[in-house]
């Protein structure tokens, strides 16, 4: 499942649309990507959003778990 820009229709998509917009910057390189996204992929019990640095490639990653923490 991939997601990108615009005003996500889910909660999963609205927080990929955060991602892109509050951390646009690569902390490897430095590289600024305003037009990057973050791809997402779950697997039943935890979403993990994914961007790649067109730059330097650097993966970087947030992990959301679903489900009952309690």
């Amino acid at each position: 499942m991939g997601v990108s820009g615009g005003a996500g229709t889910n909660p999963l998509e609205r927080f990929a649309d955060r991602l892109t917009r509050d951390e646009p910057t690569c902390p490897e390189c430095g590289y600024r990507d305003e037009e990057g996204s973050w791809r997402a992929e779950t697997t039943g019990d935890r979403v993990v959003y994914r961007h790649l640095c067109p730059s330097c490639g650097a993966m970087r990653t947030r992990e959301l778990r679903l489900g009952n923490q309690g």
